[in-house]
């Protein structure tokens, strides 16, 4: 085999959301003279989940908020499975880092007339503590990340996609990763000494789904192969609110923020009727889970609008007093020919965030030296629900703490040999598309979108999943044998998409087995064969792991190293 490219670099980031850039920014502090390289399937501050984030950001700041309660909101929400350790991490460290974003990064967050910082309500939280900018946080959070990124001189690697996490010789670390220049289809081996996995998650494989096409799960279907466990991978959260535009526009399935809701707007069903007080007495401020439940128990039930959703309506509340409120969702909506405003908007549940994800540690290690991880890449911090405003705390939180413990981490280390077995091998398998006959991929992410929303979606049994199970081995099977016709690799979107789809499937079977192993009832989870949640008290998470080409896969029991379900940490006044 022809040798390929070598890049060395002391950390490796790979992904540049909130959690990328941030541990960059943290390693580079801690050691500026680093040589730190971020890869980017996309480009740098224009792609990626944390930009998409419209809500805001948790964290306990108002006068009779505490961490305490933060922490209870986030272990309640998630169905006593988080682990406390890591969800206190992102509770007393997000206080930290908000003010490292207004003062060292300078983001300019809404504020209240005597100058503090607004906080929003959103679903399931006993206290409004949401930090935003109108409905836009994402985009301000990563242009003031990117634009630091940038002044320090931090490598970039834009338009490289990572394809395999790459052992040491005697297979005990890592010793870098072997990447694909998408420019040139050319690959490249990137050695370095410490990895942080940063690509995010993103349950692109549902027909209705939040993140960017592009998303495909790579760092979960990389750490699978190479030997990582994974937790809580039936844990898909569906946001209950998406907009729903008909089928021809990739604008349906984009989010309409939780704040419209926690402002006080309206679900109704087809027949124009408010339904949530069926369901649950908070109504439209009930947490995610059972929001999206209700809306798919309407949609059964026939109650829907033209494109087969339901509606949101916020006209109640002045129309001019939305446009201000919510500029980003109205311009966006109309945008789609729809008036949030003054009319009604359809919206459909929509796959929006994966709880699941890589062991990891509070320091953000992995049980592979050297490979780091963090924000939604990993699993453990949410449990079985993530509250909205958490997402983007968990990545920013998260991503600090790896810059600081890479940069400590890579200090007096030497860079380790690649098993070059490994690499030739992944090569091969990646270049297989580009020698077998052109085929119908895009079948295969039909086949793929309805078989998840439709077996593997908001309510699930045992027929289905197993169906389920049988389907995805067929559609895997499929992709084997297809190819991509021999074309030029560099910028071959096809090709792309076949890589994006081997993931994809990958990474979906894991969210079947683990949704037939957990015979209850938790969070994101719902079994209509086993509705009930299960005793909590004997909590435990599922742990998946390949086993050659099979997935393992494991019930291993919560920690309750800090409260005990029915107990509380809040102490009353």
């Amino acid at each position: 085999m022809p040798s390929i490219e070598t890049i060395q670099t002391d950390i490796l980031v790979l992904g540049s959301g909130g959690a990328g850039l941030f541990a960059a920014l943290h390693a580079h502090q801690a050691n500026p003279n680093l040589h730190i390289t971020i890869a980017v399937k996309g480009l740098l501050g224009k792609c990626g989940c944390t930009r998409m984030v419209q809500g805001g950001y948790n964290v306990a700041l108002a006068e009779g908020d505490s961490v305490e309660r933060h922490f209870m909101d986030t272990i309640e929400g998630g169905k006593w499975l988080s682990d406390q350790e890591l969800a206190w991490t992102l509770v007393t460290k997000s206080v930290e880092r908000i003010h490292e974003l207004e003062n060292e990064l300078g983001c300019f967050f809404d504020r209240n007339p005597d100058g503090t910082i607004h906080q929003k309500a959103f679903a399931g939280q006993t206290f409004d503590r949401t930090v935003h900018k109108g409905d836009l946080t994402g985009i301000e959070i990563i242009n003031r990340l990117a634009e630091q990124v940038w002044a320090r001189g931090i490598h970039r690697l834009e338009e490289h996609r990572a394809i395999e996490l790459i052992k040491s010789t005697d297979g005990k670390a890592i010793a870098g990763v072997l990447m694909l220049n998408m420019r040139t289809g050319q690959f490249v081996m990137v050695r370095a000494k410490a990895v942080l996995l940063g690509t995010g998650g993103g349950p692109t494989m549902y027909k209705y789904h939040t993140p960017s096409g592009d998303k495909s799960c790579d760092g979960l279907a990389m750490a699978l192969r190479a030997g990582l466990t994974l937790r809580d991978m039936e844990m898909v959260q569906f946001h209950p609110t998406g907009m729903l535009a008909g089928p021809d526009t990739r604008m349906t399935g984009t989010v309409l923020e939780e704040g419209l809701r926690g402002a006080g707007g309206y679900l109704l069903n087809g027949n124009k009727e408010r339904f949530m007080g069926n369901y649950d007495p908070r109504n439209e401020r009930a947490t995610r889970d059972i929001v999206s439940r209700s809306i798919y128990s309407e949609m059964r039930a026939g109650r829907v609008s033209p494109n087969g959703g339901v509606y949101i309506q916020m006209h109640h509340l002045g129309p001019e007093n939305v446009r201000k409120l919510f500029k980003g969702m109205v311009e966006r909506c109309a945008d789609s020919g729809f008036d949030l405003a003054g009319g009604l908007v359809e919206v459909v549940p929509t796959a929006h965030y994966m709880m699941g994800g890589v062991v990891f540690h509070a320091d953000t290690s992995t049980d592979l030296p050297g490979l780091f991880a963090a924000g939604e890449d990993t699993g453990g911090v949410h449990g079985a629900n993530r509250l909205g405003g958490n997402g983007v705390a968990n990545s920013t939180v998260f991503g600090g703490i790896a810059g600081d413990t890479m940069a400590h981490y890579v200090s007096n280390r030497e860079f380790l040999e690649p098993n070059q077995e490994s690499i030739e091998q992944s090569i091969a398998m990646h270049r297989k598309p580009l020698t077998q006959a052109q085929g119908d991929i895009e079948f295969i992410r039909d086949e793929l979108a309805d078989c998840m929303w439709d077996q593997v979606g908001i309510l699930r049994n045992q027929n289905d999943l197993v169906a389920a199970r049988e389907r995805l081995d067929r559609l895997d099977a499929m992709l084997q044998t297809m190819g991509v016709g021999d074309t030029n690799p560099a910028f071959n979107l096809t090709w792309q998409d076949w890589m994006n789809l081997r993931n994809l499937l990958l990474v979906s079977k894991t969210v079947v087995e683990a949704a037939l192993v957990r015979e209850n009832s938790r969070g994101a989870h719902y079994r209509e064969d086993y509705p009930e949640e299960g005793d909590l008290e004997t909590s435990y998470y599922t742990a998946v792991q390949m086993d050659g080409d099979q997935l393992r896969i494991d019930k291993k029991p919560v920690i309750f190293s800090m409260v005990k379900p029915g107990e509380t940490i809040l102490v009353e006044a």
